[in-house]
Parts: C-alpha cells; structure tokens; sequence
C-alpha cells in the first residue's frame, strides 16, 4: 500500500465516508493514521462525532488492534503562515500580512498557491519522521476535492514549478511532485453504479494517467444487497403469485381479496428491480475495463455512524487493505 492515499470522487458517492472508512482500516493491527480534510467542510469531524477540527493533528479514533487515526483539517491561510516562516523566517510578519488581508489577496489572484499549500501539507505528513528515524504516520489519507479538480488539484505543483525556476517555492513544488507522482502515492476514485458517476470515473482515471498520477483503484460505494440468487422470472402467472401470497398468509386466493390486490405491486416492483440489477451490472462491465482493482462497500440503510464507519473499514480489510 501506498504512504499517501488520496482519495477522491463525484460528488454525493461518500467520498468523506469513504476516506474516513479507509483510515480506519489501515490503521489496523497497531498503525498511526493521519486523515487530511482540504476543503474546509468539517465532514471528518461529524463523520466522528467529534468537535470542528482545528488546524492541528488531533487523534480521534482507535483502531481494532490498537492502531490510531489522527486527523487534520488544512487551513491554506495557516498553512501560508507556516511556509512563510519555515522558508523566510517571516513569523511575526507573517501575522502582520494576514491581518492586512495580503494571504487573501495572494490565495485568490494565484489559486493555485492554496493548492500548492494543501497538498504541501499533506505531503510534509508523509514525509516526516521521529527523532529514531521513523515515520510519524504509517499512512496519511486525504480526503481530496472532488473527482471534477483533482487532477489540477494534484498536478498544480507541477504548474508552479514551471513558474518559479528557481528558489524556496520552485523547490517546495517539486519535492511535492516527487511525493504525488511516486509509488508513495495512490489515487483512487469513489462512485456509485449508476452512469453519471461511473462516466465521471472513467474520465477521471483518463485525466490522472494523462498527468501521470498514479491511480490506485475503484472504490464503489452504497452497493445495495441481492434479494434474489437468479434472474427475475418473467413467465410467472398472476394467479400463481396469488396462490403463493395466500399460502403466506396475506389474505385468501378469492378473486378480489388481498392476495391478489398484492400481485400487481409486487411485479413492479420485481420488474423495477430487475432493471436496476440491469444497470448495475452494465456499469460493473464499465468499470472493469479500467483494468483497476474494484472494491464494493455496502449500502448502511441506517446511516452512517461511527458503528458504520467501523464495518466499512472491516469490509476494505476483508477485501485486502
């Protein structure tokens, strides 16, 4: 596995759930985990029925076997104050700038800057190590934009890299790359089976292989149960049906009684069923030509919970994470 899972998709597929899960799981069996939000939505600590993350690792959640998952939600006007002081030893002048609404004004006439600061950041966590040489984090999962920007979101160091040839935000950019397109790295992609997001999927993988990201794999979420172990019978006779429901207990076979008021509902809903298990099966084939691994999380008709958040992480272990 790789350091840095990146993990990203359409919007409405679970992305944060998915994220959250997937920190869960690989810190397993005594690992340190460090979940990165860089969108400012505080979705990690409702996922975790925690307080708003500050901009500060912060653990929130054990692991089965002991290991810890810390999180951290990137502010770019802090993150900014932290480069300035690291490569220009600006500290109080730092905070000058920002009460003059200079971070602002830099952020919004070059946004590429706050990415270059998120990912920065999150790349920083990778990297780290104690003072014995070990890495402070085993892994570090961000929780990314979603499937539309994160290849600008991930490829815009390279862009000002190519702006500053040289000096502290040249360099900053390229030990960034260094880290986004290595074996370090993975980047995988959250969807539904239905086309829209499926579609936004496959262009997704298109636009990170173009950049030469890595793609790690397909992570498809809210995969309703099978109800039936074959195809749904399309020569079945109503009054058979009736028959069946009446046997059940669900009124007599008389003709007009409750049984046989059943029957038409219930072959809606069996062809309506039949059509989505259709659909579904047509965008497994689309995902399948990816030539990516393909990982299903199922549905949690109660919601999600931190009950939830734990099975989801034991279903990725069981599937080999």
């Amino acid at each position: 596995m790789s350091r840095l899972q990146v993990v990203s998709g359409k919007g409405g597929t679970g992305k944060t759930t998915v994220a959250a899960a997937l920190a869960l799981a690989l810190a397993t069996e005594g690992k340190r985990t460090l979940l990165v939000e860089v969108e400012g939505r505080q979705g990690i600590a409702q996922l975790f029925e925690t307080e708003a993350l500050p901009y500060e690792e912060r653990k929130i959640a054990v692991a089965p076997g002991g290991g810890e998952v810390y999180a951290l939600a990137i502010d770019a006007e802090l993150a900014l104050l932290d480069y300035l002081q690291m490569f220009y030893r600006l500290g109080g002048a730092g905070r000058a700038l920002r009460k003059l609404g200079a971070i602002d004004f830099a952020t919004t006439i070059a946004p590429g800057v706050r990415d270059v600061l998120l990912t920065g950041k999150a790349c920083e966590a990778v990297r780290r190590k104690d003072k014995r040489g070990r890495y402070a984090y085993d892994y570090v999962v961000m929780d990314a934009p979603p499937t539309g920007r994160i290849t600008r979101f991930l490829n815009v160091n390279d862009e000002v890299a190519g702006l500053a040839k040289i000096g502290p935000i040249h360099n900053q950019a390229q030990a960034v790359m260094r880290v986004l397109k290595s074996a370090e790295t993975s980047v995988h992609l959250v969807t539904l089976l239905e086309e829209m997001p499926v579609q936004e999927t496959i262009d997704g993988v298109a636009e990170l292989r173009s950049a030469g990201l890595p793609v790690g794999r397909i992570l498809v979420n809210m995969v309703r149960p099978t109800l039936l172990d074959g195809p749904v019978p399309q020569d079945v006779k109503k009054t058979a049906i009736a028959k069946e429901l009446s046997r059940a207990g669900l009124g007599g076979a008389r003709k007009g009684g409750l049984a046989e008021q059943l029957v038409e509902p219930l072959l809606e809903q069996a062809a309506e069923y039949a059509e989505r298990i259709a659909l579904e099966e047509e965008q497994r084939a689309e995902l399948a030509r990816l030539g990516l691994p393909v990982q299903e999380l199922e549905f949690l008709s109660e919601g999600i919970d931190l009950a939830g958040l734990y099975r989801l992480a034991a279903t990725l272990r069981r599937q080999g994470v």
